[in-house]
């Protein structure tokens, strides 16, 4: 835990105790605050109030002897309508910041200098956060990861010299953030998302150019330049004096690294330098990844490591859990558990880097369905349809692709495997990548990987791949 003694001897009301307010609320208890904490829902309440956070009711709360209002970033800030909390804590003007400004208030009162990479973008930021704590552990960092991934930014260990924290950021944590200010700021990409909560992709792509914004003192600014509003975000920076590495996986650089034949190279001054190769590293594969793995490499050297470090990491690192996960295999046959794929522009990534797929598709469809994909069609050998999707994707794919109604995850494995070891390719792929939301028989994507997993785990023959 990091105790936040910013607040020390004050009153801070903590709204939304799921996991990131409940580690807020600890923090700042830990800290000396006088917490109160406040939530919608009546059994998150009264777990909360289990775990020793004191409870109160917010529209009796007395706002005016409130220091600040720290809200869990599931909570609506601005839109579609900010949360009633909200509204009272500005008539009271009093401050509204999240887990991360915590974290920051604190790291600059006890470790100013130590390391603090912060790592978004609309794609890919798991995968480069998780990569990024990878590389500096293997450069004898004690590298602390957490924030969107998964632990809360405060459950983890302080920050002093010698530790590096790496967090995922996302647009609600930045949001609630005004004085983020990272010694490494990654900024992979921006497309359109979360539009509910932040009204405009104009909007949302403001708050994603913020962790470039309120870079540190002499910080470096990470920025994935292949779309227009990180390219923008990329050339302001520069215009404000900060130090921007620029970082393109479709096109050659002057300046920054780029992705060329499968190689992270660094343009600078006219020369050019191999900084690691990624072909082969099946945790890699993809264009995307090639983006997270370029940008990984840029944070990495900005921290002071080498390209032997940097290649040895690349190499070592196992990929996240239900994105593009190996599982096993069984001859020459490769299981890929890609549950995280839960519309048709994630599942698109995953179909580009195979040729002969045997595709476990559907769930609860989103808009569109899998219309999108269908230059990917004459990649897939067949498809194997489950959950809800299963009739429309039937009638999408008919005449297209050959597929069968499998319903469930496991009789689509097994009919999958079966399929896969009778074909005559070279590297056929049994590819569970939904392209749909798992809500139909899941409760989350993890689940519905899980159960992939354990399905193929189970098949006669299947030779598991290791994961660090």
């Amino acid at each position: 835990m990091i105790p936040v003694t910013a607040f020390a001897g004050r009153k801070v009301a903590v709204f939304g105790l799921g996991g990131s307010g409940l580690a807020s609320a600890s923090a700042l208890m830990a800290g000396g605050a006088d917490v109160v904490g406040g939530d919608d829902d009546a059994a998150t309440l009264a777990r909360a109030t289990a775990a020793g956070i004191p409870a109160a009711d917010f529209h009796a709360l007395d706002w005016s002897r409130v220091a600040a209002l720290v809200l869990a970033p599931g909570v609506p800030l601005t839109h579609p309508a900010p949360h009633w909390a909200v509204g009272r804590a500005r008539a009271a003007a009093v401050e509204i910041i999240g887990d991360i400004e915590l974290f920051c208030r604190e790291r600059r009162r006890q470790a100013p200098q130590s390391r603090f990479i912060a790592i978004t973008g609309t794609n890919g930021k798991s995968t480069t956060s998780a990569l990024v704590a990878h590389l500096l552990a293997g450069a004898g960092y004690d590298a602390q990861l957490g924030g969107n991934i998964g632990t809360p930014v405060l459950a983890l260990e302080p920050p002093r010299s010698g530790r590096a924290h790496v967090i995922e950021c996302s647009s609600y944590q930045i949001d609630l953030a005004p004085s983020l200010d990272a010694s490494v700021a990654v900024l992979l990409n921006v497309s359109e998302d979360h539009l509910d909560r932040h009204g405009t992709l104009a909007n949302y792509a403001a708050i994603k150019e913020r962790l470039v914004g309120g870079l540190g003192d002499g910080g470096t600014a990470v920025v994935g330049v292949d779309d227009n509003w990180s390219q923008a975000a990329a050339d302001r920076g520069e215009r404000e004096g900060k130090r921007v590495v620029r970082v393109s996986v479709r096109r050659p650089l002057s300046d920054g690294l780029y992705v060329e034949a499968e190689q992270i190279v660094e343009a600078a001054g006219g020369s050019r330098t191999l900084i690691a190769a990624i072909g082969g590293i099946g945790s890699l594969r993809g264009q995307h990844n090639a983006q997270n793995a370029a940008c990984a490499a840029a944070a990495a050297m900005a921290c002071g490591l080498s390209s032997a470090q940097i290649q040895g990491g690349l190499r070592s690192f196992p990929g996240l859990a239900h994105r593009m996960e190996e599982v096993g295999r069984i001859g020459h046959v490769l299981f890929v558990n890609d549950s995280k794929a839960t519309n048709a522009d994630s599942a698109a990534q995953a179909l580009a880097c195979f040729q002969d797929i045997f595709w476990i598709v559907g769930g609860r469809a989103k808009t569109g369905g899998i219309a999108a994909l269908a230059g990917f069609f004459p990649r897939i050998r067949k498809a194997y349809l489950i959950g809800e999707a299963a009739a429309a994707f039937s009638a999408a794919l008919h005449g297209k692709v050959d597929c069968e109604v499998s319903e469930t995850v496991a009789r689509a494995v097994a009919a999958a495997a079966r399929d896969a070891r009778a074909c005559a390719a070279a590297a056929p792929v049994v590819l569970l990548s939904p392209a749909c939301a798992s809500f139909d028989q899941y409760r989350n994507f993890e689940l519905r990987g899980a159960a992939f997993r354990e399905q193929v785990m189970a098949l006669p023959g299947i030779a598991p791949i290791a994961r660090a």
